[in-house]
């Protein structure tokens, strides 16, 4: 079993199990936290105000066969939510998704939706003990379809925003869209700071909120705007620049992919402002839909701390964006 995981479900015990197993699990967190291991990761925090990791406990890391993945966690598991009270959820919880965005969600080679938001929808239903049905559909027509009541819940990378708030309610976020700078391989920097980024080249998009980000935090750098993400890593690749910024799940995608050529890595981060990034990926509900709501909240943070949403996080990002 891997640490974090392991972790999770020894704190998972202390907050929730029976007595003698609740001091079993508090002696084996003990003597792992005088043997230092290093289960537990701190996330760099932005140099701007407001930093999103401040709100949020640290993520995990877990060591793959392709190196140490930082694990994100948006939940304090701490908190004790209330179990829902089964006879008020449908007995056939129907998702809507979306089939073109791998590897959140698309048609495998068998034309059956997958990716990382089926996973996890599956996984709700199972922690809720209710059927599952998942059905792909525009991301333009999901809000309508669930505040219409042709689907119970969408997942398919929504964010809660004051427009999408008038129709729909949201879960906790389950993931977040970072910032990250991406180096050449050989790159010898480290950590990404405005003091240690300030003597770089530093390519990004052309009018998005990443430039405004960097012109806010990192203007002493050489900030180049390119046209389109497919420039700015060419520019990257070619040494045109030292470093890219950009979003980090479309990066990571970048970096775990043919067109890259193992030509980079991840450089300092994750930058996680919502002001500039938004506050992440939600589960939508039909307003008003309080019950529903919580039980999706209640089961994404007992995902979490049995170590479900670890497994899923490194089985569909080998390269992690935190």
């Amino acid at each position: 079993m891997a640490l974090p995981v392991l972790i999770a479900r020894l704190r998972a015990v202390v907050a929730g199990g029976g007595p003698g197993r609740r001091l079993f699990a508090v002696l084996v967190l003990a003597v792992l936290a005088l043997a230092a291991l290093p289960w537990g990761a701190q996330a760099q925090q932005p140099p701007g105000p407001s930093p999103l990791w401040g709100q949020t406990r640290s993520g995990q890391v877990s060591t793959v066969p392709g190196g140490v993945v930082a694990v994100p966690n948006f939940w304090n598991v701490e908190r004790r939510l209330e179990r829902p009270d089964a006879a008020r959820l449908p007995k056939e919880l129907r998702f809507l998704t979306t089939d073109d965005y791998p590897p959140f969600n698309f048609l495998n080679a068998d034309g059956a939706l997958s990716g990382f938001n089926v996973d996890l929808a599956r996984a709700i239903c199972a922690e809720l003990g209710v059927t599952c049905v998942l059905q792909a559909a525009a991301f333009d027509t999901l809000a309508d379809s669930v505040e219409q009541g042709r689907a119970e819940a969408a997942i398919a990378g929504l964010t809660a925003t004051p427009q999408s708030r008038t129709a729909l309610d949201f879960s906790e976020r389950y993931l977040g869209t970072p910032a990250r700078f991406v180096g050449k391989s050989q790159e010898t920097l480290s950590a990404a700071t405005p003091e240690t980024v300030a003597a770089k080249k530093v390519a990004v998009v052309a009018r998005t909120a990443h430039e405004a980000y960097l012109r806010s935090f990192f203007n002493e750098a050489a900030i180049r705007p390119f046209p389109d993400l497919k420039a700015a890593q060419a520019a990257l690749k070619g040494g045109q620049v030292d470093l890219l910024f950009g979003d980090g799940i479309t990066l990571a995608l970048w970096l775990n992919g043919v067109d890259s050529a193992n030509c980079c890595r991840f450089i300092g981060g994750p930058f996680t402002e919502s002001r500039f990034f938004g506050d992440g990926f939600s589960v939508a509900v039909k307003e008003g839909n309080d019950t529903l709501r919580h039980a999706m909240d209640f089961a994404l943070q007992r995902i979490w701390e049995k170590g479900v949403y670890t497994d899923l996080y490194l089985r569909w990002f080998p390269v992690g964006f935190y």
